[in-house]
């Protein structure tokens, strides 16, 4: 019998895949078997409110299995053996074996090292050049391993999961006579190791080149990466070929780290032997803004050191005031910056979620009638939907009508829809049905019967699918909470929630936040992470759907705490959906890359794909669906948005026809007026996709072309709020689930009163029109922005980035660790008679000897070779703190290649101290970060 545990509580993390006929990418993906379902057990059934569920499959039914359909169970040590395992995680391959011949792992990316465990350790990589596969639809930084960790003599059967906290996992051999523990995580540049019964040992992929050697610390160069091996004091490594090791003596632990650069080792040194012994992510949300601390537990092994060093990914340093070092890692989404500190902070605007948009004097109630009764009164509204997935579809699918009925007075209808939704989630929110939900024991997860798209057999895409379901009863609880009372059937929705996104760590029936990777900074979809690239998530925006509906479930319950790590969840998932999927700054991508976005993000990169079909619309597509309130986070980037229609098109050879209606919706959060002219030239004769209708579609663009796009820049301090802007003309919204009035206050000063369980409007000025696309069309001057970003917008924040020290050589002339400013499809013609300009503040403080140098190069065509590139002379700052001015007016020492017109081309400015031996400052996103190229239209 399974203990049934209070249900009010919030949840985090998320899962992937839609694994349908081909994945028409460059790795290997071996096929499902569902293989033979074991005889079930006399069933029990556990009640929840008003609902139940059981805890047995249902007769013919699957559960987690190997890819050859033989039931599997959770690989973990007995110290671990009660806890519920995390599935869907980075590293997941260590607990579920999801291949018969491979009880170690498939390789994990961590970032910036890639691991694998073998019979003898741990595998340790550190990629840097990506690889573009399957005909330019896939970049990779493929686990390639560098040496392997572990002890001598080590052949251990299997490797098991030991421990596990937010963002780091430690796995566990043992062969019979050794005993070896590695705890590795994401940013983390170090491998702690423990073990047991022999020497440590670190085996090179090739001979290895020293270059420093001081007994117990021994740096060496494989592959063109450095590492650094620390052995206890006292402790000595020996060099023989490719086999390093070192006695351990009386101690048990030693440790590896991978170096920036040969001259980080005494840095690193400094932390070698501060083990990391977990990590906790802390969120909070108030007054429109989304703060969340990352922290790193140490243990001293030796001395008294606690300090550590960590690996930003670029969602979270473009994000945190905290300062970082000059040292940077390669990765797959970016640069990571490194931290030395066991914490850090990020902040971020709230990315509000309305339960559908608000009133507009733009809609045609008439008209919307019409489209609403159509779907009211289908034959099945459903579409004969019957597993998991498809229900969730077709339930998101009338939620989305029921506050646009409501909203134009069609109260029959809204109660129609009502009553659909209800008698459907009811249906599946007790046991003993055609469909309902079975707990597992082993896997401490509950599953949807009948499941799809391996739900059930590799515990793929939970987050997908509860989230329509969530949302659904979100929808139903804004209009009768009795409904959703505990004692009703929000017992149900909690075990939903819990399963999918559970922000408890203390529960013993399900893992915290689930697939949602909160160093990641988005979901992953794949249970068991079996694939060489490592885990994947491709419907980033159904993840998202998961995100609003706990807002909104959260905000209708009362549930304040649920509510907001559901903005934690969106908000942090928003910013990684806008680097690693759209490449908005263009900054990610490889420039080998030939795409704007991509369908699917894996451990090792992104592909330009998706499941099912290489049709360009759904892979655009698929990253936007389902539209809702919760979608208006999409909005923030709205020339990315026009990229990505751009290439849609390109790729379509025209524009969007089986997926029209999503991604017209989709263009409208950057362009309202030319969305709503593709529905009115092309809303007859089209199918609607199958979480969409021509009711909700004709009503987000109708609104939007009223209202105007969202306006991003404005947060109002209640969650379920936003703010479009249309021509000057700034329009607030919000919708209030609480029993009293209450006044919304939004971040440009305005204030809204909403009256109790309503949802109200208001209009200001301000919103004034987007920048657009940056490029010499809009202009030939451009900022430099923090992010490593040079654009012509002259809106975004002031602020400052490190400029590594020279370390005391002379660099003039060469890069050093330069901080780098790009723009990329850039088109311009060469302007006869001008010249390369630049306006710079830097400051070295009270440093002396510095001197920051500028190169500026471009790459005509965007291929990735620079034709032109112009060294400037370095500029000698005093030592006095405050800020100087450095120009062009220098003069420029070296210039090599010719300019050219600019055709889909790359512009760079590269900064660095070409002296002395101390890092400087350089300004960003003022009138005085500028750079002029000689371009005009």
């Amino acid at each position: 019998m399974i203990e049934v545990l209070p249900v009010r509580t919030s949840l985090l993390r998320a899962s992937l895949s839609r694994p349908a006929a081909a994945a028409l990418l460059a790795i290997a993906v071996a096929a499902a078997g569902l293989g033979p379902a074991a005889a079930p057990a006399a069933a029990a059934t556990i009640p929840a409110g008003s609902g139940s569920y059981t805890d047995t499959r249902p007769a013919g039914a699957s559960g987690p299995t190997t890819d050859t359909g033989a039931p599997v169970t959770p690989k973990l040590t007995a110290a671990a053996r009660d806890k519920p395992v995390p599935t869907n995680d980075w590293w997941s391959s260590l607990a579920y074996q999801r291949y018969g011949d491979n009880p170690y792992s498939t390789p994990m990316y961590g970032h910036p090292l890639t691991y694998r465990a073998k019979a003898s350790g741990l595998e340790v990589g550190y990629p840097t050049a990506p690889v573009i596969t399957g005909d330019g639809r896939q970049y990779e930084y493929a686990h390639r391993a560098d040496l392997t960790v572990g002890l001598s003599g080590l052949d251990s059967p299997d490797t098991k999961a030991d421990a596990w906290s937010d963002w780091t996992v430690t796995p566990y051999w043992a062969d019979g006579s050794r005993t070896f523990r590695a705890t590795i995580g994401h940013g983390m540049p170090f491998v702690y190791a423990k073990g047991s019964g022999g020497d440590a040992r670190v085996t090179t992929a090739s001979a290895p080149t020293v270059f420093a050697d001081d007994g117990n610390v021994l740096g060496i160069t494989v592959a063109g990466h450095h590492y650094a091996l620390f052995a206890p004091t006292g402790g000595d490594w020996n060099v023989s070929g490719s086999t390093i090791t070192a006695g351990l003596g009386s101690k048990d632990y030693f440790s590896l780290a991978v170096l920036p650069s040969t001259d980080a080792l005494a840095t690193y040194r400094k932390y070698a032997f501060s083990f990391v012994t977990g990590s906790r992510v802390a969120w909070q949300t108030t007054g429109g803004t989304v703060r969340a601390v990352y922290t790193l537990t140490t243990e001293a092994k030796e001395g008294s050191e606690r300090g550590t060093l960590q690996a930003l990914y670029r969602h979270q340093w473009r994000n945190t005031t905290d300062p970082l070092t000059p040292y940077t890692y390669v990765s797959p989404r970016g640069t990571m910056k490194v931290r030395e500190s066991a914490s850090f902070t990020t902040s971020q605007k709230n990315n509000g979620v309305l339960p559908a948009l608000p009133a507009s004097g733009g809609v045609d109630r008439a008209r919307l009638t019409g489209y609403l009764d159509e779907v009211a009164g289908a034959a099945d509204p459903f579409s004969g939907a019957s597993d998991t997935y498809w229900t969730g579809k077709a339930l998101g699918r009338l939620a989305q009508l029921v506050p646009v009925a409501d909203q134009i007075g069609r109260t029959a209808t809204r109660d129609k829809l009502l009553g659909l939704m209800k008698g459907r989630l009811q249906e599946w929110f007790t046991a003993g049905g055609a469909s309902g939900f079975s707990y597992d024991k082993d896997w401490k997860t509950l599953t949807g019967h009948p499941a799809s798209y391996g739900s059930d057999t590799e515990l793929n895409d939970h987050h997908f699918h509860y989230g329509y379901y969530v949302y659904a009863a979100a929808v139903i609880a804004q209009y009768d909470p009795a409904w959703a009372a505990d004692s009703a059937w929000g017992a149900m929705v909690g075990h939903l929630v819990r399963d999918t996104a559970n922000p408890s760590r203390t529960d013993a029936a399900y893992p915290f936040l689930r697939g949602f990777d909160v160093y990641a900074g988005h979901s992953w979809a794949s249970g068991h992470q079996g694939f060489a690239a490592g885990n994947n998530q491709e419907s980033s925006s159904e993840s998202v759907n998961l995100s609003a509906a706990l807002v909104l479930w959260g905000s209708a319950t009362g549930d304040t705490s649920l509510r907001d790590l559901g903005s934690y969840l969106l908000t942090t998932e928003s910013e990684a959906i806008t680097q690693y999927w759209f490449d908005a700054d263009q900054q990610v991508f490889p420039a080998s890359f030939g795409h704007d976005t991509v369908g699917m993000v894996w451990g090792s990169g992104g592909a330009y794909s998706t499941w099912w079909t290489a049709n360009p619309e759904e892979i655009h597509g698929i990253n936007v669906l389902p539209v809702t309130g919760g979608s208006l986070h999409l909005a923030r980037e709205k020339a990315a948005i026009r990229r990505n229609i751009a290439e849609m098109e390109r790729e379509n050879g025209g524009p969007a026809q089986e997926w029209r209606d999503l991604l017209w919706e989709f263009e409208s959060l950057a362009d309202p007026a030319a969305a709503k002219a593709k529905w009115d030239a092309g809303n007859t004769g089209y199918t609607p996709e199958q979480g969409e209708s021509r009711a909700h579609t004709y009503h987000w663009l109708a609104t939007l072309d009223s209202l105007g796009a969202p306006d991003t820049t404005v947060s109002g301090d209640l969650p379920t709020s936003a703010v479009f802007a249309k021509n000057g003309t700034r329009t607030y919204a919000a919708h209030n689930y609480g029993s009293t009035a209450r006044t919304v206050t939004f971040s440009d000063g305005k204030t809204l009163s909403v009256p109790a369980r309503s949802t109200a409007t208001g209009t200001g000025a301000g919103g004034g029109p987007d920048p657009g696309e940056p490029g010499p069309s809009t202009g030939n001057t451009f900022r430099l922005a923090s992010g490593g970003v040079l654009t012509t917008a002259t809106n975004g924040p002031a602020g400052t980035d490190t400029l590594a020290s020279a370390d005391g050589v002379n660099r003039d002339g060469t890069p050093y660790r330069p901080t780098v400013y790009e723009i990329r499809k850039v088109d311009g013609k060469v302007a006869p008679g001008a010249a390369t300009a630049f306006r710079l503040r830097v400051d070295a403080g009270r440093t002396v000897g510095l001197a920051p140098q500028v190169r500026v190069g471009y790459d005509l065509t965007g291929d990735g070779s620079f034709d032109r590139t112009e060294t400037f002379r370095y500029f000698a700052t005093d030592p006095v703190a405050g800020w100087e001015e450095y120009t062009q007016a220098v003069g420029v020492r070296e210039a090599a290649g010719s300019l050219g017109d600019l055709r889909n081309g790359t512009v760079r400015l590269e900064i660095w101290n070409a002296l002395g031996n101390g890092a400087s400052q350089v300004q960003t996103g003022t009138d005085a970060a500028v750079l002029r190229i000689p371009y005009g239209e």
